[in-house]
């Protein structure tokens, strides 16, 4: 090729070179400004979550809190009205007794660390798809759908038993199991109210007061046993 017509070719050529340039230029800093932009969007959805996450979660215990309770409770009741002839729901109401010692003999900080430990032992006891909460002060509130009479109270009995037998973290002598491998109690028990859906209400104020029924009773039946225990 002469040597004039490659110049021509060369200069007619430079400006698209120069432009295509600076469009891949543009379109690099237009994918990071977006890069930055997703960033940004997925750190505020992710610090939204945990505000979120921070909001129902009770501060002492690390399980869901009394305003969580509220919502999930609401949320399952509607869907057990929505289809009433497939779906029932039990509700526990835990009520722990014993922690009035371990207050005076430890302290407040570190009874508010047993319960913490207690309650996260207790979580571990229901389903997946069951709720655990802390309803206020030593209460603790359990939401299991699809969960009937028979099934509720095998729940109640194992986290009875679980209150009763989980190791206290607490500065004492060592407790040792005894011959048939058995660990003592440790100082706490557990009543236990039941509120059923449908049987007691369709509502979430009816499944509560059920259950807060349910717990009086089981108090008031405690006090009993004790006063008969002490006039022997």
């Amino acid at each position: 090729m002469p040597p004039v017509l490659a110049n021509i070719l060369a200069a007619l050529c430079l400006p698209a070179l120069l432009a295509a340039g600076a469009l891949l230029r543009g379109r690099a800093r237009v994918r990071a400004v977006v890069g930055a932009q997703l960033a940004e969007l997925e750190a505020l959805r992710a610090g939204r979550a945990e505000l979120e996450r921070t909001s129902c979660t009770d501060a002492l215990t690390g399980v869901w809190n009394y305003r969580y309770l509220q919502l999930a409770l609401d949320r399952e009741v509607s869907r057990c009205n929505r289809r009433p002839e497939e779906r029932v729901l039990a509700v526990l109401l835990v009520e722990i007794d014993g922690f009035a010692d371990i207050r005076r003999e430890h302290g407040y900080q570190r009874s508010g660390a047993v319960l913490r430990d207690l309650a996260q032992r207790l979580a571990m006891e229901v389903r997946e798809e069951d709720v655990f909460g802390r309803y206020g002060g030593e209460e603790f509130l359990v939401l299991l759908p699809d969960t009937d009479e028979a099934g509720a109270r095998t729940v109640a009995d194992r986290l009875a038993w679980t209150v009763r037998r989980h190791p206290l973290a607490l500065p004492a002598v060592p407790v040792l199991a005894d011959e048939s491998g058995a660990l003592p109690g440790n100082g706490l028990s557990a009543r236990i109210g039941l509120g059923r859906l449908p049987a007691d209400g369709s509502h979430a104020a009816l499944l509560l007061r059920a259950a807060d029924k349910s717990l009086t009773a089981e108090r008031h039946a405690g006090d009993t046993i004790r006063k008969l225990e002490s006039s022997v």
